[in-house]
């Protein structure tokens, strides 16, 4: 079995949207009031309908980028907030939330 798909929570599609869009690239496509799908990422996935922030501490989703320092200043302007940036043996990498509150991270090798 291979993960196939990818669904984070979202409060508010259009600010989910535009940050992602800003940040990354990916683009959507709406499927009723309560879905989107989003796609150029990678991995397709969507963004489900939710009435709440998710609680931190669950499953991390990690991006790779060739020029950490361009995604992260892209995560920033798009208006994500940095919440954590380290180095590991091999490479870097910075945790982030997007406007519903998901956290995600991006790593470089270095």
């Amino acid at each position: 079995m291979k993960i196939d798909y990818l669904e984070l929570p979202a409060i508010d599609f259009a600010a989910m949207k535009a940050f992602y869009g800003a940040a990354f690239g990916w683009s959507f496509e709406d499927w009723g009031p309560e879905y989107t799908a989003f796609s150029d990422a990678g991995l397709e996935g969507g963004f489900r309908k939710t009435d709440a922030a998710p609680p931190r501490g669950g499953a991390l989703v990690i991006l790779y980028a060739d020029d950490l320092d361009a995604a992260e200043k892209a995560v920033i302007e798009a208006g994500g907030k940095i919440i954590e940036q380290h180095e590991f043996p091999g490479g870097r990498r910075f945790q982030f939330t997007d406007p519903t509150g998901n956290e995600l991270a991006v790593w470089t090798r270095s």
